[in-house]
């Protein structure tokens, strides 16, 4: 445009001081500018794109190819083309990658009429997350770079990157026993090996059930009383709010929650237990269904935002997969996990307010915590007075601040902690469990 107003602004000079060389130089330029205007519509309004990625879904460690073909279908040969390939910039941040690309995404060629110019790469998948390929961007001008044309096509394609499972050691599957004890709050079985207490005995009582030290102690017949408790599942609770993550920790941080919280949900999961999970994490689904992609960009700038996240999203309803059995149950904890992002919307201790209602009463609690405020505290503490069984699990936590989460989690009552301090021990996280001989006493690596 300035070209066209330097021009006229000239042409307009030239006939006022009636100079015909100066004025036909500008019709020229005016007439070069007009020419190189349309030929570069032209040429970029020809070509034709299409993208193939048969792999929509992946584990971490794969390699998904992509192919892209770009045609001039135009009468005319198109003399410089930039295409690219977008793929998120967060993805692909040197300092930790999520993905890495092998081969070629960006490529600058030349393309004669009829001709298709053929991209193959490579898309080696580091963590797990919810990619965005693509759109594709191409760029062309005129040989004299007077104008640029930018073009959209082919509509993103979306690779879903698993989280990784890791098997917990120690665990039998016959067991009758998983993560935790489910305390009922109906007499339905009685366990054993938890003894609640004596009482004097009574006709009936099984010699199994005599409690011969009390009996001792005291020269008359007591018989022990044992806890009920039944094994009914679990339901994992993640707090991904981002205030919980330092930004020092990340994404390492986070990535081991997720894991985390897969790998309790597989361990449930092959016990044929009920299964579930709610979190306060956003889904990437819901993040680009709500902000879209731009189809129509105006300068290549505003072509890489169109793969870019948004950095605030307020999230106010949590995400949920009821916890029930089902072949499909732990798929769908996967896929929920893959996508997750973190957000700044709900708090832990309001995850728990929006899906108590929704919590079965006979599933243990298994929270997967990366910090301990007063208010989680509370909250996790009021569902043990409740009559529901639960579960700590804490994410990679200093000395001073593991130190205030304990005492905050027992002066609530809740006995059942663990810390992992990484993925390599996560194998032995049912191991490390409470001594159940004091309530004072814990076992802390």
């Amino acid at each position: 445009m300035k070209w066209f107003v330097g021009a006229l602004l000239l042409l307009l000079a030239a006939l006022l001081l009636e100079s015909s060389l100066l004025a036909y130089a500008m019709y020229v330029l005016l007439a070069l500018l007009l020419l190189s205007r349309w030929l570069a519509r032209s040429w970029i309004g020809s070509l034709a794109a299409t993208r193939t990625c048969k792999q929509i879904t992946a584990e971490i460690g794969e390699r998904v190819p992509v192919e892209v073909s770009i045609t001039n279908t135009g009468g005319l040969p198109v003399p410089w083309l930039l295409v690219e390939d977008l793929l998120p910039q967060y993805a692909l941040d040197k300092r930790f990658p999520r993905i890495k690309i092998k081969g070629k995404r960006l490529q600058i060629a030349m393309l004669r009429s009829g001709a298709t110019l053929e991209m193959k790469y490579q898309i080696e998948c580091l963590m797990r997350g919810y990619f965005q390929i693509g759109p594709l961007t191409l760029e062309s001008g005129d040989l004299f770079g007077l104008h640029r044309r930018f073009r959209v096509l082919t509509e993103p394609t979306f690779l879903l990157v698993y989280p990784r499972i890791v098997p917990l050691l120690g665990y039998d599957i016959a067991s009758r026993r998983p993560i935790g004890d489910v305390r009922l709050m109906h007499r339905l079985y009685e366990d054993p090996t938890r003894i609640a207490g004596v009482r004097p005995y009574e006709a009936g009582d099984p010699l199994n059930r005599v409690h011969w030290r009390a009996t001792a102690r005291t020269g008359a017949l007591h018989s022990k009383i044992h806890e009920p408790s039944t094994l009914s599942g679990a339901t994992v609770l993640l707090d991904f709010h981002q205030a919980g993550y330092h930004q020092q920790g990340e994404p390492f941080r986070s990535e081991l929650a997720v894991t985390t919280a897969v790998s309790l949900a597989n361990a449930v999961y092959e016990m044929g237990q009920q299964i579930g999970l709610a979190t306060n994490g956003r889904d990437a689904v819901d993040r680009i269904k709500t902000e879209g992609w731009e189809h129509d960009p105006r300068t290549r700038q505003d072509a890489r935002a169109t793969a870019a996240m948004s950095e605030n999203n307020e999230r106010l309803q949590p995400l949920l997969v009821q916890t029930r059995r089902g072949v499909e149950q732990l798929q769908r904890i996967r896929e929920m996990l893959a996508r997750i992002e973190l957000t700044d919307g709900l708090s832990f201790a309001e995850l728990v307010s929006e899906t108590i209602s929704r919590l079965p009463r006979d599933a243990t609690i298994l929270a997967v915590l990366p910090e301990v405020p007063v208010e989680t505290a509370i909250t996790l503490g009021n569902l043990g007075r409740a009559g529901l069984a639960v579960a700590v699990v804490l994410i990679l936590l200093d000395d001073a601040p593991l130190e205030r989460a304990y005492g905050r989690l027992v002066s609530e009552g809740i006995r059942d902690i663990r810390h992992l301090k990484s993925e390599e021990e996560l194998p032995e996280l049912c191991r490390r469990q409470v001594d159940r001989s004091s309530p004072y006493t814990y076992i802390v690596s």
